[in-house]
């Protein structure tokens, strides 16, 4: 069995590639590392990258085939959840849930320009806890569906009236 101790990258197809780098690297701080031609960009925080490549054909939030789940960032407590959600809100990005306990530590789910989920958390020195009676148990698509929902009525409402269909 492999003894796995991490994720060292991962690879998101993207829409607007500069429109991902300004919300990974403007609003979130993650550091560009290098571009390969126009369309690949390599992001790094700490040893971990993450990779933005140009998506051959464009995404939606409507889509329900998803490029990925989602990915989290690990933060070191629940107070710099609260803090990371704060500044995610000030900043426009959009919200998909509001912080909360969970077994293992604090989560709140944001979604990119791409609509892709992303969560922030925080985990417990201890690992997960059974004894927290205000834990949210749901899982993140639950909360994502309606967000995507508003997302297209959102689009819908700024097209002009000849490409509404």
């Amino acid at each position: 069995m492999m003894k796995l101790t991490g994720i060292s990258q991962i690879t998101l197809r993207v829409n607007d590639l500069r429109q991902a780098e300004e919300f990974y690297c403007d609003i979130l701080g993650i550091k560009l590392d290098h571009r390969v031609g126009a369309n690949i960009s390599f992001l790094r925080l700490q040893s971990d990258l993450l990779v933005l490549v140009k998506a051959e054909t464009v995404g939606s939030p409507e889509a329900r085939d998803i490029r990925v789940d989602h990915f989290g960032f690990r933060l070191a407590s629940d107070a710099e959840v609260d803090a990371a959600a704060r500044y995610l809100d000030d900043k426009g990005v959009h919200m998909v849930t509001r912080p909360a306990h969970r077994r293992e530590g604090k989560a709140f789910f944001v979604m990119d320009p791409d609509g892709n989920l992303v969560e922030f958390y925080s985990m417990h020195d201890n690992g997960i806890r059974d004894d927290n009676s205000d834990v949210d148990f749901s899982p993140p698509n639950s909360h994502a569906t309606a967000s995507r929902k508003e997302l297209i009525e959102e689009r819908e409402s700024t097209k002009s009236r000849r490409s509404r269909k």
